[in-house]
């Protein structure tokens, strides 16, 4: 007699917003490939809506009362998943108007941009609920290959190298990242993040296997979040690809990767915990003193950045040497202020050089505050903001995390941020200065309509709301950094 077959309860209510990403995605593709006439202003109207919908659909999980996981528990359920949702949102609409300016000024307009986009956002929104490594991979390769075409988005060489660069590289660490689920389900049995912990609980920390997946892991996640020594793609993706596609991509990958790797650390390896921590102290050293010495060299300003990004990389990691709610409500303060500071600075560039024209050499800030004071003005917010000047939300968020290094004993490590912080200081100013001290040599033509200027307005009101009240947040972040499983 066959046995019946039970499968598990189907409930996709905590899914929702990856199928209202995904299902619109696929629908502008297909409908931008058979219609004849494809309106970039209906693209992006139906794109807003659908990050709309899902932010709907994330809110009202907020009180969620089922099961901490579905789907096989595949998905989790829980308030980290909201929060992360609607961060990743928030980026995403932003990234999408920077998309629409940008390619209307240039021919390189395409109506593959909006559904690339959904597609890499909905591998994004999953990874920070995926409550299965296989998902965790899985969410990973969605976003990486939707990025990889993003990056080769425009009609030039660099673009294209940059793309190839990034495949390889990307591929490379997708590698190291199977091997290391494969080594935490040779030494659990299983690839479930909850039942990776309870597997583990009592276990010494001497668990070679273990340990192996760990740190494999990190690798993977490594290359994802840009830090130190895993950190060779990022300045030629971030110079060679579309700059708005470059705001895009550093802001909510980032986020995406780093809250993915919450999950994985502070849940599957809890109980290793102190095995682990020192290994991404070291990270976090690595990444800050690299990416702040490096950023010292550069003439193109969105290399300036990428290098910066990689000492936010480190800065954030610093967060994660408290292993309990307080370092993730750490975490996810500073990656709320770095993706404000960094979509604002981003787009400050995009206007500044010229939208399409992709000239983003310091040359061309030259008196930059005489031709669009404007500009300037918020540029020089946003820089200030990734420099942790006060009253930016940047400071507050350089505060949080170097406090909850500082409870977990870690007080070396705020030593080298404080210290990279200075360092970083200087080419942050240097930009500032060219600015408003120095006559331009070129004459660069700013594009900028009112709509973009009102878009870019957007993240530097929240620079300085959430840098003058943090408590606007704060609650929301700490109720969100307790992780059901």
């Amino acid at each position: 007699m066959i046995a019946a077959i039970h499968a598990p309860p189907l409930d996709f209510a905590p899914l929702a917003p990856e199928l209202i990403l995904t299902g619109t995605g696929i629908v502008l593709l297909v409908g931008g490939a058979l219609a004849p006439r494809r309106s970039p202003s209906v693209l992006l109207g139906l794109t807003l809506v659908a990050l709309a919908a899902a932010a709907v659909a994330s809110l009202a999980l907020w009180n969620w009362d089922g099961p901490a996981s579905v789907l096989g528990r595949m998905v989790a359920a829980d308030r980290f998943g909201v929060v992360s949702r609607l961060i990743l949102l928030a980026a995403a609409a932003i990234g999408a108007l920077y998309g629409y300016h940008y390619f209307s000024q240039s021919r390189e307009s395409r109506f593959e941009f909006y559904p690339l986009l959904l597609f890499a956002l909905s591998g994004m929104t999953l990874l920070t609920v995926a409550d299965d490594l296989i998902v965790v991979f899985l969410s990973l390769e969605v976003l990486s290959l939707s990025l990889y075409v993003l990056t080769a988005f425009g009609f030039r060489t660099l673009s294209s190298e940059a793309a190839m660069k990034y495949f390889l590289l990307g591929a490379f660490s997708s590698a190291f990242l199977l091997f290391g689920i494969a080594m935490a389900y040779g030494a659990t049995g299983t690839t479930n993040i909850g039942d990776v912990a309870r597997a583990l609980a009592g276990r010494t920390g001497t668990d070679a296997l273990a340990l192996t997946a760990v740190g494999l892991l990190l690798v993977g996640f490594g290359f994802k979040v840009s830090a130190v020594p895993f950190h060779m793609w990022t300045p030629d993706v971030y110079q060679g690809a579309p700059t708005s596609i470059t705001a895009f991509m550093s802001a909510t990958t980032k986020v995406a990767a780093f809250l993915g790797l919450v999950r994985v650390l502070d849940v599957s390896f809890q109980p290793l915990t102190a095995s682990w921590l020192p290994l991404v102290a070291a990270l976090a050293a690595l990444s800050m003193i690299v990416g702040a010495v490096l950023a010292i060299a550069q003439t193109d300003v969105k290399r300036m950045l990428a290098y910066s990004s990689i000492a936010h990389a480190g800065y954030v990691l610093t967060g994660f040497t408290v292993a309990d709610h307080v370092g993730i409500t750490a975490a996810l303060f500073y990656l709320v202020a770095c993706a404000a500071s960094v979509l604002g600075g981003f787009g400050a560039v995009m206007l500044a050089s010229g939208g399409s024209l992709e000239r983003s050499d310091l040359d061309s800030f030259r008196g930059l505050s005489r031709r669009s004071p404007l500009l300037a003005a918020l540029m020089t917010l946003f820089l200030l903001s990734l420099a942790g000047i006060p009253p930016t939300v940047g400071f507050i968020g350089k505060v949080t995390v170097f406090s909850a290094a500082v409870r977990a004993g870690y007080w070396p490590l705020v030593l080298v941020g404080v210290l990279t912080s200075v360092v970083a200081a200087f080419f942050y100013i240097r930009v500032i200065v060219l600015m408003y001290m120095q006559e331009s040599e070129t004459e660069v033509s700013l594009d900028a309509g009112p709509a973009t200027r009102l878009v870019l307005a957007v993240p530097a009101i929240l620079v300085l709301v959430l840098g003058v009240f943090p408590g606007i947040v704060v609650p929301f972040l700490e109720k969100a950094s307790i992780i059901r499983w």
